[in-house]
């Protein structure tokens, strides 16, 4: 083999260096590092689940009377009907009185292989026949299709305003089934778990209506896995029956969990699975937290394994040449140091033509093409100390030019197609704008595989850093607080109103909002913004992109985006600012399961005083204008685009207090909340469960809520 360094080839064999057991060792250890590894373990995961339940309480039947028959038929039709329907979901009625067959079959929501589906019903009902035969009520749940057959009409529908979903019905058992490895951190790690679940349970219901599932990706930190979900409902449930129903099933999940690090739960019309690997089939629609750089598919775990062998016997060869290169370079008296090139020039030819062949050109002299090297020595070669944190598409680390200039640079994830649209779109954007409101680009680095953004170097880091947190959040008083809402406001303004170009920003949220020395808000993060043209209104898109709980309705649910999507953003940032308090999708207050409904009953009973994160004192001033913001707040989040004030209006409204305010609309999914109800358990028999402590109670509103894709990030 051949290993080659800077300036010198080395060839060499294993007998040649006389390290046979370097080589040896290390593919060993590696090898058992496999075996024990999470990808070992998920291989040996993907051994497919099966449990069944035989309800001999219904009564039996023979394979000749007429409950048989119709079996027989259901039996035939069913795999049929589901596998061909969009869904891959269906529920059929055969025969008529006592005899009558009520069956439902439901195949997992990432597959899209209509004979997969087909195969794993018609496998179930064979199972089904044998092990429960003379049985007219089973059960059977597989990795990737449920079954339900029963001469009870556990089809009917239950009604919108029951104050339970039987979603776990009583003649059919739940199932939990629990991993054998255990979590690091128990408690910790169920809080994720109860996170993921709280984020998936929403989009679930409500933005896959054809299917009623969603899969989801939670990134944690390195000391502990990444967590995986899936989480559906029959397509047959409303998307308020399928919210209670997945909230049934959260309060199992804390009642059973014992620990471990994967484990699901299932129902006929509901279920839940999470793991510390990828199991399920495409990309996670919802993630939350900072993914990875090169995220991996489930649907290509047997590809890796092999890879993954490969690579352990090419990296012990590379081991090899590394250690040789070691020797050579310490018998030489030095190491090798990263290149210095000179200070960046108007000719950084590789920038130059990445940037015309994706049709970018330089908006002014301010925009500065930089080398790689000149970044990686200001960034001390990127090292963990310069970090700053990590943003949508990779890290973002401090670094000072030779002049002195502090900077930030956010580096692109090596050959990571993930986030390469949102880099072009920045640079076409930010590149053009300029106000003090508004975060500066000063230039990017385009070099091979090296794709960077330079901005100016913000001490403060984001508002997010202050308002959530209990010790830092008292540090900015009312009047920063004020100081910032009406900075916000002009940055905003500025994008919808006096820019060259009109811009939606489409992902206006607290961690994007950068603070300077002074306190002084910045808009970032303009990945995800929208050229706007200066006739239109608004515009639809199929790729709905942005953060759960700062999105309009009508661009979660539909895709239509337009400034009074920015928005309706605003109004929800402006309450965090003023409360201190998260609107976030897994946090509760009171009976209501976000800050805009918490908000809104606030203000109508007159207690908005209760909301505000610090007390206004003495002074009346300071309790005017909190409320006054609370009231444009609330103006901002209206149900309809049309009711919602624009931004030049809203900073009238800001900037002058003395001017009348209309009365605000109730905000959108104001009864969607959380009730309480006794726990029950019946005596069913084993396995058999009816529990709810908590569930949501649906709003009755046609506009229904619809969650996106979370990206997090800076």
């Amino acid at each position: 083999m051949e290993q080659k360094g800077p300036n010198s080839s080395l060839v060499f064999t294993m007998k040649e260096a006389g390290i046979s057991m370097v080589v040896v060792l290390p593919c060993f250890l590696l090898l058992l590092l496999f075996l024990s590894s999470p990808l070992a373990a998920a291989a040996a995961a993907d051994a497919a689940f099966s449990e069944y339940s035989c309800n001999g309480t219904t009564g039996n039947y023979t394979a000749n009377d007429a409950f048989g028959a119709n079996l027989e038929r259901l039996t035939a039709a069913l795999p049929a009907d589901a596998s061909a329907a969009p869904s891959l979901f269906a529920s059929a009625t055969i025969g008529t009185g006592p005899d009558t067959v009520y069956g439902l079959a439901l195949c997992r929501g990432d597959i899209t292989d209509a004979r997969a589906c087909s195969g794993c019903l018609d496998d179930a009902f064979r199972k089904l026949r044998g092990l429960c035969a003379g049985v007219r009520d089973a059960t059977f749940y597989h990795d990737l299709c449920t079954l339900r057959y029963s001469g009870d009409d556990f089809l009917a529908r239950p009604d919108d305003n029951s104050p339970v979903i039987n979603a776990m019905d009583a003649n059919s058992s739940t199932y939990a089934d629990w991993d054998s490895r255990n979590a690091t951190s128990q408690s910790l790690f169920l809080s994720r778990v109860d996170t993921l679940f709280s984020e998936m349970s929403i989009y679930g219901s409500y933005n896959s209506p054809a299917r009623r599932f969603a899969s989801a990706a939670m990134y944690i930190n390195p000391t502990l896995p990444t967590v995986y979900g899936l989480a559906q409902c029959t397509p047959a449930l409303s998307p308020a029956q399928c919210l209670r129903c997945f909230q049934g099933l959260k309060e199992l999940i804390r009642q059973w969990y014992d620990g471990r690090e994967g484990g699901r739960i299932l129902g006929v019309r509901c279920n839940f699975r999470y793991e510390g690997y990828q199991f399920f089939g495409g990309s996670p629609v919802v993630r939350i937290g900072f993914a990875p750089s090169s995220p991996t598919g489930s649907n290509q775990k047997k590809t890796l394994i092999i890879v993954l062998c490969l690579s352990i016997t090419v990296f012990c060869a590379m081991l090899v040449g590394c250690l040789l290169l070691i020797r050579r370079q310490r018998k030489g008296g030095g190491k090798t140091k990263l290149p210095h090139l000179p200070p960046h020039s108007r000719s950084s030819s590789k920038t130059e033509e990445a940037l015309k062949l994706w049709k970018i050109e330089e908006s002014s002299s301010e925009f500065t093409l930089y080398d790689f090297n000149e970044l990686a020595v200001a960034t001390d070669d990127f090292s963990e100390d310069n970090r700053l944190g990590r943003g949508g598409f990779g890290p973002v680390y401090k670094g000072t030019l030779p002049d002195g200039t502090e900077v930030a640079v956010k580096r692109l994830s090596a050959q990571s197609g993930q986030g390469l649209v949102e880099f072009k779109n920045e640079i076409q954007l930010i590149a053009k704008l300029q106000h003090t409101n508004l975060v500066k680009l000063l230039g990017c680095c385009v070099q091979e595989e090296e794709k960077m953004l330079v901005y100016e170097y913000l001490p403060n880091r984001s508002l997010d850093f202050f308002i959530f947190d209990q010790e830092r959040g008292p540090s900015l008083d009312w009047k920063k607080r004020r100081h910032i809402i009406e900075g916000i406001a002009q940055g905003l303004l500025y994008l919808h109103k006096h820019s060259r170009v009109r811009i939606i920003h489409r992902d206006l949220k607290a961690s994007n909002i950068l603070l300077d020395r002074d306190l002084n808000p910045k808009i970032s993060d303009f990945g995800m913004a929208r050229i706007f043209g200066s006739n239109m209104t608004e515009a639809n898109t199929n790729r709905v992109v942005g953060t759960y709980g700062y999105m309009a309705p009508e661009y979660a649910s539909e895709g239509i985006f337009s400034v009074k999507s920015d928005v309706f953003s605003f109004g929800v940032l402006l309450l965090e600012i003023v409360s201190g308090k998260r609107n976030s999708g897994h946090q509760h207050y009171g009976d209501f399961v976000n800050l805009l409904g918490y908000a809104w009953k606030m203000w109508r009973e007159g207690r908005w005083l209760e909301l505000v994160d610090q007390t206004p004192g003495d002074g009346s001033e300071a309790g005017t204008s909190m409320m006054r913001c609370i009231k444009v707040a609330l103006l901002c989040v209206q149900d309809n685009a049309t009711d919602r004030p624009t931004m030049t209006e809203v900073t009238a409204m800001l900037g002058n207090d003395g001017v009348p305010l209309p009365d605000p609309r109730r905000p959108p999914h104001f009864d969607l909340r959380v009730t309480s109800d006794d726990e029950e358990e019946d005596d069913a028999g084993p396995g058999v469960v009816r529990r709810t402590r908590s569930h949501f109670t649906g709003s009755r509103s046609t506009n229904e809520v619809t969650i996106s894709t979370i990206q997090e990030g800076r």
